[in-house]
């Protein structure tokens, strides 16, 4: 049975979002090791020193990890620790993913979304720029990843409860699990 015919439209679409922003993304650690390359060639061999330049890598950096978990996140890609859950049948790893989503990450991301719009609020307000001068101005910007990140966790967050359900009621196929420890570093 094909599997994407399997899944529902929301989840589908939810997958699809999800890996295409994750694909897009990849290409952001590509620019970001250019341009730092640039900064430290242009400070060692010609004296010469862009604010600018500097934290742009910073807003890749932050854009490139806010953004890109959810991706990893559906790519089961995040740090846990599986001393019984490996153990587990994958129907028994489903239920595990499900109430872990349910009672842990939505709430937490629905947390993020809430303590951080007044601060996002209040940097948006006054259009908050670098506090160095000359730099990027635009640290409002930065700051909206914050509840960026979160909302794009709800919504893969929303596609891995469609997912375990379905696969709790035997309606979709385990995905299958990549063993990582025979990966060099």
């Amino acid at each position: 049975m094909n599997r994407a015919a399997s899944e529902p439209a929301l989840l589908a679409w939810i997958d699809t979002l999800t890996e295409r922003l994750g694909k897009a993304l990849a290409w952001l650690v590509l620019v970001m090791m250019l341009v730092q390359f640039l900064i430290v060639v242009l400070r060692y061999l010609f004296n010469f020193n862009s604010i600018p330049m500097q934290e742009s890598v910073m807003y890749m950096h932050a854009a490139l990890f806010l953004l890109a978990a959810s991706y990893t996140l559906k790519h089961d890609g995040h740090v846990r620790v599986d001393i019984f859950y490996r153990g587990f049948s994958p129907r028994a790893q489903a239920w595990v993913d499900l109430l872990g989503t349910l009672f842990l990450l939505l709430p937490f991301m629905g947390f993020v979304i809430l303590s951080s719009l007044g601060y996002v609020g209040a940097s948006w307000a006054i259009l908050e720029g670098s506090p160095d001068n000359g730099g990027i101005p635009a640290v409002f910007l930065l700051k909206t990843l914050i509840p960026a990140f979160a909302g794009l966790m709800i919504v893969q967050g929303i596609a891995e409860i469609i997912r375990k359900s379905l696969i709790i009621s035997g309606r979709l196929p385990p995905q299958p699990k990549h063993d990582h420890s025979e990966e060099p570093i």
